[in-house]
C-alpha cells in the first residue's frame, strides 16, 4: 500500500505543475459529468413542462385556419 501511495505521490503531486494540472483536468472532468447529471436529472423531474415540450403539443394540436 505504501509503495501505491509513493507512486501517486510521485507521478501527480510532487511536482508543482503536475499537481495543478490534475487539479485543473480534475475540475473540468467532474464539470462535464455534473452537469450532465443535473441536466438529465432536471429534465426528467420536469418532464412535460419544459418549453421543448411545450412546444411539441402546441405545435402538434394547432391548425392554421387563416390559410
Amino acid at each position: 500500500m505504501q509503495s501505491l501511495n509513493a507512486t501517486i505521490f510521485n507521478t501527480f503531486f510532487k511536482r508543482n505543475a503536475v499537481f495543478v494540472g490534475t487539479v485543473f483536468f480534475g475540475a473540468f472532468v467532474f464539470q462535464g459529468a455534473f452537469d450532465s447529471a443535473v441536466t438529465s436529472w432536471y429534465e426528467n423531474h420536469n418532464k412535460g413542462k419544459l418549453w421543448k415540450d411545450v412546444k411539441a403539443q402546441l405545435n402538434g394540436g394547432d391548425e392554421d385556419d387563416d390559410e
